[in-house]
């Protein structure tokens, strides 16, 4: 993975906990490109790696901003981000990658994020505006004030962004509510806690017409890991044959004989470990790749899926 050095331009704080900082060469380069819905790692002063959703415009190649939500229970990423990064510090991103693109063929869409999962869907509705499509947002939070972009979003308009706080409403957003209303044949993009993603997903399912995309940011708590067992690697470049036991990932064992991959989550979230498969057939058990692509079955991640058949002949 290639390491690119950006300069902390800006900072500024967007809502309660949330700060946005704009990231620019430092040498006023153009950065490589990227595509609505796009992230970067950041590598961090104190060692970790974290996924940080872009929000600008992806026609602005002079820069790459992110918001960055301060976790309550953090676990050391946001909170270095919030209390070590400052104008003018130097740190190193990765080049942006994608697994929640725009799918083409549509030009209306319905966009749907819970908090700091506003933060993809920014992009994509300036992507959106700048092709003059159809597009409305329901954003969901506890509270205004833990709401970014509250007033950009809102000069677009109450026919387009529907805001739902949870301490003025006094509940929850009820996805049953007759008043949500999408469109026939428009698909939802969804970015937020597991709960909004879980609703979400069984709205789409009582209407199929409405296909569901999300961006999970940790893996949802109510799915219940599948039974692990053991099987065979074969490193195709080399032929080299290895056995995956119960309780370790394909990565971990490759990491012990020796091999340096990329990787960053090690829990099927950002696809920097994705890997070719060759031969055999995947487990998958990210939340990256979508269902074709899982049925294809010629890709897979390799910090957490496994395999159905007794060998996996791997582009390693």
């Amino acid at each position: 993975m290639r390491k690119i050095q950006v300069v902390i331009a800006e900072r500024t704080r967007e809502a309660k906990d949330i700060v946005r900082l704009v990231l620019r060469s430092p040498n006023t380069e153009v950065l490589p490109s990227f595509t609505a819905g796009a992230h970067i790692d950041l590598f961090l002063p104190n060692g970790l790696t974290r996924q940080y959703s872009l929000i600008n415009d992806c026609a602005e190649a002079d820069r790459y901003e992110v918001a960055v939500s301060k976790a309550a229970v953090s676990r050391g990423g946001s909170a270095c981000v919030h209390d070590t990064l400052n104008v003018g510090g130097v740190i190193e991103v990765s080049e942006p990658r994608n697994n929640f693109s725009l799918q083409p063929g549509h030009d209306r869409f319905q966009f749907v994020a819970g908090g700091i999962g506003i933060t993809p869907i920014l992009s994509m509705i300036r992507y959106c505006e700048s092709r003059s499509w159809r597009w409305r947002l329901l954003y969901l939070a506890r509270s205004r004030e833990c709401a970014a972009f509250c007033d950009e979003l809102g000069a677009y308009g109450e026919d387009r962004v529907r805001f739902h706080f949870d301490d003025a409403a006094g509940r929850l957003f009820d996805f049953a509510d007759p008043s949500f209303i999408v469109e026939p044949r428009v698909p939802i993009y969804c970015c937020g806690p597991a709960p909004v993603m879980n609703a979400v997903g069984e709205f789409s399912s009582r209407h199929p017409e409405n296909p569901a995309y999300f961006e999970w940011f940790s893996p949802p708590a109510v799915v219940e890991p599948k039974a692990a067992s053991g099987f065979e690697i074969k490193l195709n470049r080399s032929g080299t044959l290895l056995h995956v036991p119960e309780n370790k990932s394909i990565l971990e064992v490759l990491e012990e004989h020796g091999y340096e991959l990329s990787c960053s989550c090690r829990e099927g979230m950002c696809g920097t470990c994705e890997t070719n498969v060759i031969d055999g057939v995947p487990d998958h058990r990210d939340y990256v790749l979508s269902g074709n692509e899982r049925a294809v079955g010629r890709t897979m991640m390799i910090c957490v899926s496994r395999a159905k058949s007794a060998v996996l002949v791997l582009d390693i």
